[in-house]
């Protein structure tokens, strides 16, 4: 699989990527229909022009209020959709950082709790992105945050389990961001340099802990795609008809 994930060139965004080509239930998922990314707000016309070749008509911006705020996204004709999941690290780190000397681990405990909080506080703003998705006009879909690597980066496994991709093969276009992101949005500004690079990185073990919550509390995917994404076995079957080839 050394070809995927098919990795958009842009000089204005980075971590910018078609979900297309990863195995899935049946045969492959559809190039050219969802993509992921980081944030939109440096783009150059070229950069837009490129995205519109594409055929993007759809963008979920999984950023925070004051995040989309800061930056608004420069992708024009698109309909933008605002799913904010508000970060909670950053604050979090800035109270430890307040009393004592953050560590690593202090770090990983955070994005740890903050990626079960994507499965299980956030997950209805993942279910707003399937219904997207389930609508013809919608897609071609580009769903982003910050970095394109934590909340998009559980929002696609979310998208790539649905339609039954192997887990290698969701860890593997996960794990990309480590080498497709290229900094940017003040991320990690002003933290400990060991600090700051726990924070910009990806790790197995944090998709692990969003998974492994779901499981305790709803017994398993298959419960949670029905009750918490919308996702019930007919909806389902077309999602895989719609994105699957």
């Amino acid at each position: 699989m050394t070809e995927l994930p098919w990795a958009i060139p842009l000089r204005g965004a980075s971590n910018v990527r078609d979900l297309g080509g990863w195995p899935a239930a049946g045969g492959r998922v559809r190039r050219g229909k969802v993509f992921r990314g980081a944030a939109l707000s440096d783009l150059t016309e070229e950069d837009c022009g490129h995205l519109a070749a594409l055929g993007v008509r759809t963008v979920c911006d999984l950023r925070g209020v004051a995040e989309r705020t800061a930056a608004p996204s420069r992708l024009p004709d698109v309909t933008v959709h605002s799913l904010p999941i508000e970060p909670s690290v950053g604050a979090s780190l800035q109270d430890i950082l307040a009393t004592r000397a953050a560590t690593n681990e202090d770090t990983l405990s955070l994005m740890h709790q903050a990626y079960v909080a994507y499965a299980l506080d956030w997950g209805h703003h993942y279910r707003a992105m399937f219904a997207l998705l389930l609508k013809g006009d919608a897609v071609p879909l580009l769903f982003h945050c910050s970095a394109g690597k934590d909340r998009t980066g559980f929002g696609a496994a979310l998208i790539l389990t649905t339609l039954g991709t192997p887990r290698d093969a969701i860890i593997e276009d996960y794990l990309a961001s480590n080498r497709l992101w290229q900094g940017g949005a003040g991320i990690g500004s002003g933290l400990p340099s060991h600090v700051a690079a726990a924070l910009l990185t990806v790790r197995v073990e944090l998709l692990d802990a969003a998974f492994a919550a779901i499981d305790e509390a709803y017994g398993g995917f298959e419960r949670y795609a029905e009750e918490t994404l919308a996702l019930d076995r007919t909806r389902l079957e077309h999602l895989r008809e719609l994105l699957v080839e």
